[in-house]
């Protein structure tokens, strides 16, 4: 299994020319609060998609007990 999530083919080399690329474009200092950023904005994403699967689960529950509405 020699291949990363979302990175395709791509090697060791092309990673590291990317992070060079990237370390130039924003800086050393503003790449953890990008990263930090983004942590947060997934994390918000996993709560809202639990919360619905919550939501859903709920409704199946009350569907199931009464069967006769």
């Amino acid at each position: 299994m020699n291949h990363l999530l979302l990175i395709g083919n791509l090697g060791t080399t092309e990673i590291i020319i990317v992070a060079i690329i990237v370390l130039l474009l924003f800086g050393g200092k503003k790449i953890p609060e990008l990263m930090k950023g983004l942590g947060k904005g997934i994390k918000n994403f996993k709560e809202g998609v639990k919360g619905i699967e919550d939501d859903i689960k709920a409704e199946d529950t009350t569907t199931n007990n009464n069967p006769g509405k």
